[in-house]
């Protein structure tokens, strides 16, 4: 059975809005594509050693990804190391760069469990971020004009040569994103 990975953001959960709409509509539209959005740590090393063993586990089957923000960049390295196919949505590009203000004490936005950021784990971003992509074909990159957190135009120089849809307004959240998804299982399903 296919399965569709979805990954959220830095310091989201698998209670994110996007994830919750993606899970409502592919039971309804694609009940052949199980779904799964695991608990992503906020220390990339953690994180991508439990995504390269559920894929591990599922070696038979094809994997799909949706990440969002963090999990876009998550999505990226196992696109390129797997060869998989993936949605991404407004992607953090090369975030080692940016997660100073997370250093210090920490709480998950959405299971208020607490944590602390440090140094050596901003490292562990920058140790996995990919020089370059080898595999444009796998990728549809969903950007809006009017995101807040990251610069769409980071996204847009990192994934050209891909398929990219590019909004005007909108914001980091990815508005009116449940009207995507027939186009993303699209993507993901074609060869």
């Amino acid at each position: 059975m296919p399965t569709l990975l979805y990954l959220h953001g830095f310091n989201s959960s698998p209670q994110s809005k996007k994830a919750l709409q993606t899970q409502v509509w592919f039971s309804q539209h694609a009940p052949e594509i199980r779904f799964i959005c695991p608990l992503l740590s906020p220390f990339a090393t953690v994180a991508m050693a439990s995504l390269q063993a559920m894929i591990e586990q599922s070696a038979e089957d094809p994997i799909y990804l949706v990440g969002s923000s963090m999990g876009g960049f998550f999505a990226t390295c196992l696109i390129e190391q797997h060869n998989m196919r993936g949605v991404l949505i407004n992607p953090a590009v090369s975030p080692g760069r940016g997660l100073q203000h997370w250093l210090g004490e920490n709480v998950n936005s959405n299971t208020g469990e607490p944590w602390i950021f440090e140094p050596e784990h901003i490292a562990e971003y920058l140790a996995l971020d990919p020089e370059g992509l080898q595999r444009q074909n796998n990728y549809r990159v969903l950007l809006q004009r009017g995101d807040e957190v990251l610069d769409y135009r980071a996204a847009q120089k990192r994934y050209a040569g891909c398929s990219i849809v590019l909004e005007d307004g909108g914001d980091h959240s990815f508005v009116h994103y449940e009207q995507h998804l027939a186009a993303i299982h699209q993507f993901l399903i074609s060869n």
